[in-house]
């Protein structure tokens, strides 16, 4: 199921941005859907969607300008356009796939099991390896004045 390309058009031009109407397009948006949907190659790269993308001198595109700058860098590159139009509507909405994921091997994975603790570490979490927060961390029982385990408490006046 193809999407048309000036909807996927507003969903990249969106992406990333809250601020964003989705009538104008940034060249790092373009990039990522333009890798997304594995339009760059050997004889496509970044370098050359940055320098067909100056020759609008702004910051942003249109729906309008966006096509033409396809043309534009499909004839520099002697890549037919609609090539290049297929890929952009066929690769699906706008996602983080291939992005850089949390490592679990090793000393990350030993670190951050938290049923390994000893000591005062193992009371900063419950049973089920949540953090209990303040309680976790400082002894939340009321402040006598001594450290914890003094054998002579209360007798500083007897003597």
């Amino acid at each position: 199921m193809a999407i048309k390309l000036d909807q996927q058009f507003v969903n990249f031009a969106k992406f990333g941005d809250t601020k964003a109407d989705g009538k104008t397009i940034t060249l790092t948006q373009i990039d990522k859907w333009f890798k997304q949907a594995q339009v760059f190659d050997k004889k496509l790269t970044t370098t050359d969607t940055g320098i067909a993308f100056n020759k609008f001198k702004s910051k942003t595109i249109n729906l309008t300008n966006f096509l033409g700058f396809i043309e534009d860098l499909a004839g520099q590159k002697n890549i037919p356009a609609d090539d290049i139009k297929e890929k952009l509507m066929n690769c699906g909405p706008p996602g983080t796939t291939k992005t850089t994921v949390a490592v679990k091997t090793g000393a990350v994975d030993r670190l951050t099991d938290t049923s390994k603790y000893t000591g005062a570490h193992k009371e900063r979490f419950d049973e089920s390896g949540k953090g209990k927060g303040k309680e976790g961390r400082e002894d939340v029982a009321e402040d006598s004045g001594y450290v914890s385990g003094y054998k002579n408490k209360d007798t500083y006046d007897s003597k």
